[in-house]
């Protein structure tokens, strides 16, 4: 099954099997911050964040633009850092915007969101792709398009159509990893606009489609104005230079984004269910992402703070709408009802553990299962 340019048409989770873990857990969770008298959106420690990742992007180009720094090895350190800094933009600051976990006001949601448009995407239809269709269905071939790669070189999923070439993919899907923001750049946000149309996902930021194109245009001139146009003019550098230099920067961030996003749901461990005929998925919504997604590395304090608390998973996916600042702490809730109601709770020990699971599951992607011989 593929919606891809057909009207969505949403699946049905069962509002029976896991009802009380569910429940008990939601009642849990609501506890712990009424308990201890916090809110769930950003506090200091998460405002302090927020400007540290735009300083980290913004600081190394204002300083190149304005002639502080000429060297061509210093420049070349300076477009680097700016990748990193994007990775951390989209990683921990746009993303909570976007869910709307940053801030109670939805003007504050709305502005530090659009950050993402700073460095080559555009939230719409990033809100789209990542909120509806990854969060509602997470690891379902055909609708989770994080599973659903465009590249036909990938394979994702059990169910997705096979080709001799995945045997090699968990050697080179690194570098295409490294290129889903050179896309956000260029080609992937009027791709999704269209289809995201044609599926009736756009009415979910404006009823309207041309007030989306128009600013979809707006976002990508004013991006490409500052961020090549105005480089090639102040930086005392050959012209040529520039675009490299871009798109170095750009496939840091996307390698970045990309080893930390996969390995939370394309493991050995996580599961991927189909729909049944009539379009329902026979288990409990919050089952289904305990048994689709994966932490990692819940130990490390420096990677939890840069990766916006993604490394938990498992609790983001739970409660998207809440600040990954309170992802540990929420982790602790999660994993002993977890345990008490005798549903999994996937994590792996550290960082490389969970990049060694992914490709251990890219190679086993690699071969042909007998869904895919039975569809061939």
């Amino acid at each position: 099954m593929d919606i891809k340019n057909q009207e969505l048409k949403p699946l049905k989770f069962s509002k029976l099997i896991g009802k009380d873990f569910n429940t008990t857990l939601k009642k849990r969770v609501r506890a712990y911050f009424k308990d201890n008298n916090i809110s769930k959106y950003a506090n200091t420690n998460m405002k302090i964040k927020t400007v540290f990742m735009v300083s980290l992007y913004l600081s190394p180009y204002l300083l190149m633009v304005f002639g502080v720094i000429t060297n061509p090895w210093l420049i070349t350190l300076c477009w680097m850092i700016m990748g990193v800094g994007a990775a951390g933009i989209g990683l921990a600051v746009m993303h909570d915007a976007n869910h709307g976990a940053y801030s109670k006001s939805e003007k504050v949601n709305f502005i530090i969101g659009r950050v993402i448009n700073l460095v080559g995407g555009y939230a719409p239809t990033w809100k789209i792709q990542h909120n509806i269709l990854h969060h509602t269905y997470t690891n379902i071939h055909g609708y989770d398009e994080d599973i659903s790669p465009a590249l036909p070189l990938l394979r994702f999923a059990p169910t997705d159509k096979y080709s001799r070439v995945h045997r090699f993919q968990y050697l080179y899907a690194w570098f295409f990893y490294s290129l889903m923001t050179v896309m956000w750049m260029t080609t992937k946000d009027f791709q999704q606009l269209f289809r995201y149309k044609k599926m009736g996902l756009t009415k979910t930021e404006n009823v309207n489609f041309k007030p989306l194109f128009r600013e979809l245009i707006l976002t990508k001139v004013f991006y490409y104005l500052y961020i090549m146009v105005i480089p090639i003019i102040f930086i005392d550098i050959a012209w040529y230079f520039i675009p490299l230099l871009i798109l170095m920067m750009q496939m840091i961030a996307g390698l970045i984004l990309a080893i930390v996003f996969q390995p939370a749901h394309v493991t050995p461990d996580t599961g991927f269910p189909m729909p049944e005929r009539d379009l329902t998925i026979e288990n409990n919504w919050a089952i289904h992402q305990l048994e689709t997604t994966s932490n990692f590395a819940p130990k490390s304090r420096i990677l939890y703070w840069f990766v916006g608390g993604l490394n938990y998973q498992v609790e983001h996916h739970l409660f998207p709408n809440i600040c990954h600042v309170h992802y540990k702490e929420l982790s602790k809730i999660v994993k002993a009802t977890a345990l008490e109601f005798e549903v999994p709770y996937y994590s792996e020990p550290t960082f490389f553990s969970a990049i060694k699971s992914h490709a251990k599951m890219l190679h086993k992607l690699g071969q042909p299962t007998e869904v895919n011989l039975a569809m061939s």
